[in-house]
């Protein structure tokens, strides 16, 4: 029988250096909340808004008073603002970095005849070339931290359901939200090959509905948190834990020999035929 090396370890995350774009609130902030349950010792977050990093800091700081929890705002769909927060994070660092969640993204809603090209503009800026610009400026980041512990870094992509089947047509139609989603999770497998024998393992999340700031337009038009909740084979809309326990996951030693996969969090509702009713 084989024996399992260190099970109390394997989801831990201790001594860590995470940082985590769109942290502010969100399934952003709850991936940098389950981070620091795990035990990550330093977190970094950004997003556009300073006030709003700075209050994200205050929540993570009332969970634990140990980890050095810090904020670095920046506009990610802009080229130069990742160079420049890639500078001040290796700085804040020491050029380290084991883990880096990105989640910064965006939406539109918008009817097929009027949809404006500033719409794909917008979201393909933030959604997919700012995470691939991320990632390639973070790597030498993330490939001091596999030198120096021995262990696999780690980079989780946050993508969407909505890049794995057709969801928002018609008059609110998020043509160009969708496009890019199943841009970010294609390109997540591209460079889990490019990075996995570099010691980087890539991953993505393709969450379905939470309840957020950003997706609470979008609920309403669908019929509602109790509507959308009876259309989804276990019942109900996503929770934080649901982020949290994925997150965490995909960073551990557990997930050590997975690279490349598209995790789906909507309790099912992807693989539901068009039009069936449960």
């Amino acid at each position: 029988m084989s024996q399992i090396q260190d099970y109390p370890t394997l989801f831990s995350l201790a001594g860590k250096t995470a940082v985590v774009t769109g942290g502010s609130r969100g399934l952003g902030l709850h991936a940098a909340t389950g981070l620091l349950l795990a035990g990550c010792t330093k977190i970094i977050i950004t997003s556009r808004k300073a006030s709003a990093c700075a209050d994200a800091v205050k929540s993570l700081q009332s969970i634990s008073t140990k980890a050095t929890i810090l904020s670095l705002p920046a506009d990610l769909s802009k080229p130069a603002e990742v160079e420049r927060f890639v500078r001040e994070l290796g700085a804040v660092t020491d050029g380290k970095v084991d883990i880096l969640i990105a989640n910064a993204g965006a939406t539109w809603g918008e009817a097929f005849d009027t949809h404006p090209d500033a719409a794909f503009d917008k979201v393909m800026n933030l959604n997919v070339r700012s995470v691939f610009n991320l990632i390639r400026l973070c790597t030498p980041l993330l490939e001091k931290a596999v030198k120096e512990s021995g262990e696999k870094a780690r980079v989780v992509t946050v993508g969407s359901v909505a890049g794995l089947h057709i969801g928002g047509i018609g008059e609110h139609g998020t043509y160009g939200y969708a496009a890019s989603k199943a841009a970010v999770l294609h390109l997540t497998k591209h460079l889990a090959v490019e990075l996995g024998p570099r010691g980087i393992l890539l991953n993505a999340i393709a969450p379905g509905f939470f309840p957020s700031k950003m997706a609470s337009a979008l609920i309403a038009l669908s019929g509602g948190e109790e509507g959308l909740a009876k259309e989804t084979p276990d019942g109900r809309l996503g929770k934080p834990e649901d982020i949290v326990g994925s997150i965490v996951f995909l960073c551990s030693r557990g997930a050590e020999h997975i690279n490349g996969v598209v995790l789906p969090i909507d309790g099912g509702k992807h693989l539901v035929p068009f039009g069936v009713k449960l």
